[in-house]
């Protein structure tokens, strides 16, 4: 019998970001056809939280630049009548809108119950990836966030760089302890907080929650652990984030992803399934079927001809 850790929590919800932060690193562009059934199949998986894309310009992200035809696929799906839908009102679908121009696309578009807003903890990766200063971002979030809210959008924040940064090397917790704090005065619910390049170990993890949730008092029900893998450190720190009473994970399919901006070193984020798998044998609740993850996982690795990152997708591949 699986015996649970008292000191963690008894329910998990994660956050699918494949479609989002996985693809838009491929160096290919993925076919509409390719995301809706990756889309279907997470949906199908008990995941009640799945990113699905991101309305930025196709200049900078091609791979997102049919972001809107995606959105009007789930609203289609949302709108049926009659036959057995796909998609329900208990999964929230999400899309990054890091201005308002994004944002007026998404409104319109449809078919979204939230948006995200990215920041960094790190001037230089801020520079570098949003082409401003930490300040100027938050003053252009703002009236996003505003009008999401006046759209009736939930909206969630990013902040990038919280334990590395490839430009700054360490990142002052007290700097992402003041981000988070801005990002939720302006009206975010929850704020996700990553390991952008993947150098965090249990140490610098716990000194970031402790720095946020002993130090600052910002309570843990706000946050989300958002972990890459590059040093093979994401379910260790992702356990240290469950011992400071984080219940929300970001993780990726098959671990999709990783950051233009960090070098090749950059693994992609932490696997859904890995993280699953983890949270099972803990005893901990998802709500999510590993098993239809797994298939997820195979399906869109086939399609990209690519090797799992995911270390229980490649112990099922040697099983069969």
């Amino acid at each position: 019998m699986k015996k649970f850790v008292k000191s963690l929590s008894k329910r998990v919800r994660i956050v699918e970001v494949g479609l989002r932060d996985g693809l838009q690193n491929e160096k290919h562009i993925v076919p509409l056809n390719v995301k809706i059934e990756l889309l279907k199949r997470l949906s199908n998986s008990g995941l009640i939280s799945i990113e699905v894309g991101s309305f930025v310009s196709p200049k900078w992200v091609p791979q997102m630049q049919d972001t809107d035809k995606l959105c009007s696929y789930i609203k289609h799906q949302k709108q049926k009548e009659g036959a057995k839908r796909l998609y329900t009102k208990d999964i929230s679908y999400s899309v990054l809108t890091p201005n308002l121009q994004g944002l007026k696309q998404a409104i319109k578009q449809g078919g979204i119950s939230e948006v995200a807003i990215f920041g960094a903890a790190s001037e230089k990766f801020s520079k570098k990836n949003i082409n401003c200063s930490i300040d100027e971002s938050m003053e252009r979030f703002e009236p996003v966030v505003k009008t999401a809210l006046n759209h009736g959008l939930r909206v969630r924040g990013y902040v990038s760089c919280v334990l590395g940064c490839p430009f700054e090397g360490m990142v002052d917790p007290m700097r992402v302890a003041k981000i988070t704090k801005k990002m939720l005065q302006m009206g975010c619910y929850e704020v996700s907080l990553g390991d952008t390049i993947g150098v965090g170990t249990i140490g610098t993890t716990s000194d970031l929650f402790e720095c946020l949730i002993k130090k600052e008092n910002i309570p843990p029900y706000v946050l989300a652990a958002h972990f890459h893998d590059t040093y093979g450190q994401a379910l260790a720190n992702i356990s240290i984030a469950l011992q400071y009473g984080i219940n929300v994970i970001d993780s990726s399919v098959s671990g999709l992803g990783g950051c233009p901006y960090a070098g090749s070193t950059a693994s992609g984020n932490v696997a859904t399934e890995d993280v699953l798998y983890m949270l099972n044998e803990s005893g901990i609740e998802t709500g999510v079927d590993i098993e239809k993850i797994l298939l997820a996982s195979k399906y869109i690795d086939e399609v990209l001809g690519r090797y799992t990152s995911s270390k229980v997708a490649q112990t099922k591949i040697k099983e069969d």
